[in-house]
Formats: C-alpha cells, structure tokens, sequence
C-alpha cells in the first residue's frame, strides 16, 4: 500500500450525537489523510451512520468538529460539500433514466462541463462504453455501483465516502472496485470507507478504526492490530483458523452478540 501524505482531508474531533436521551456517538476523534483509504468498522448500531451523517452535513452534532479539506462542516457547508463525494450502498438514482442522462445530470450540478469525448472516456474507464443509453435500471448491480462511484467522483473530491459499496456484488466485481479504490488512493484521494467485511478492510484500508456503542475502540492499521491483540485471551476464544484475523480482533473486541 501507498504511505498516505501527512495533508489531512478529514478532522473529526471530539464528536457527540445524541437522539433524545440516546447517545449514538461519543466523544468519537479521527482523522483520514490524503492518499489513505480509511476503514470504519463496527457492528450494527455501533455509530458509523451517524458519523457518516454527520461528516456529510446531512445531521447536526451535540457537540464536536468536523473539517472536509480544511472547512469547518458547520461553518462553512457550501465549500466543504464541494470537496465531498459520496456513494452509499443502496444508488438511488431514477431508474427510467440512462447512464448518459445520468452523469450529464450530475455534472451538471457540480459544474463540472462534460463533453460528449469526455463523457465517452469516462464510459470507457468503467468498460460501460457501449451502456451509454442503457437505462440505469437495467444495470447488473456491479455496474451500478461502477456509476455511483464515478458520479461521487465527477467533481475531483478530495475526500470521498464509501458505505459499504462491495456489499451484494460477486467476488469479480468487488476485485474491480478494489482497484478503483487503490487508483483513487495513488491519486491522492482521502477514503472513508464503512464495510462490514474484514476481508477487504484488511485488503484496501491502510489505517482502521472500530467503533462500538458509540465510540472509537481501536484505531491502527489491520496488521498492528492483529499483532496486538493476537493473545488476548478474547481474541484467540473466537479464532477458528488457528491464524489470528482481523475479524478474530473485532469480535473480540466488540463482542459475540449478533446487533440487529
């Protein structure tokens, strides 16, 4: 993997969102880098969605700070949107319209001008050259998710959110988005990415952070956490290769109990 840049394009600092009396995140501090894919781990319920809300500007905080490439979220929400892109996991993009009608829509509304070679090349970059007119409905999951990717990617964000964007797709498809997320780190891209498979958070992400009830309980990247709980008593209960895993560590450390 690439050594990330020391210029840091996220600054969560001493986050708190509640919900009424339900504390969802707690006193949550992270930070992810130019040129680093970084992983947000953690059962369901843990707090990744109100993080992630939170950074997108799309929920206000009790408490805490956020920076997208050097703006205060709060202070100034116009420009830090302008360097965020985001892909969730489920695209909601109109079904009826086509991949054409689709990206010329969104570059649209980044201003971002979009000739018909430009377009074309971005077709081919993502093999979908000949999906130009297809409708977006019409497309395999993996070429959905092909799209989205490219439509968070259209105005050159320096940071970019991925919720769990592999989720659903064949083991092709998700080799193939891995590589897209690589090529966006050697580009200099900052990545927040949430998965709930420690496969591919051991496989892309250079640095980690689990989250449990709300706040961070680990933070380091895959191998140095592995290597440092590899004899927690916990983490080798639930080991089942022998080999200690990233998942081993995350089940030791948040628990056997399945969160609905």
């Amino acid at each position: 993997m690439e050594h990330p840049s020391s210029t840091i394009v996220l600054q969560v600092e001493g986050l708190h969102v509640s919900y009424g009396a339900f504390k969802a995140v707690s006193n949550v501090s992270f930070d992810v880098r130019a040129g680093e894919i970084f992983g947000l781990l953690g059962p369901n319920g843990a707090g990744k969605t109100s993080t992630l809300s939170a950074v997108e500007g799309l929920l206000q905080p009790q408490a805490g700070t956020i920076t997208v490439a050097g703006y205060n979220v709060k202070e100034n929400p116009l420009h830090a949107r302008a360097n965020l892109g985001v892909q969730l996991q489920a695209t909601n993009f109109q079904p009826e319209l086509t991949v054409a009608e689709i990206l010329q829509l969104y570059a649209g509304i980044h201003g971002v001008p979009l000739t018909k070679e430009k377009l074309k090349d971005i077709l081919v970059n993502i093999n979908l050259e000949d999906a130009a007119k297809k409708r977006f409905g019409q497309l395999s999951g993996g070429q959905q998710q092909r799209v989205s990717l490219i439509i968070a990617m259209i105005h050159n964000p320096q940071l970019v959110l991925l919720d769990e964007p592999t989720t659903g797709l064949d083991p092709q498809s998700r080799r193939q988005l891995w590589e897209r997320m690589e090529s966006m780190r050697n580009n200099n891209h900052g990545i927040l990415l949430t998965t709930h498979s420690m496969e591919e958070a051991e496989a892309v992400c250079d640095r980690i952070a689990i989250i449990d009830h709300g706040r961070i309980i680990a933070i380091d990247t895959p191998q140095v956490l592995v290597d440092k709980h590899r004899n927690d008593p916990e983490v080798i209960s639930v080991s089942r290769r022998g080999k200690i895993t990233l998942e081993d560590v995350f089940i030791g450390l948040t628990g056997r109990a399945v969160r609905s």
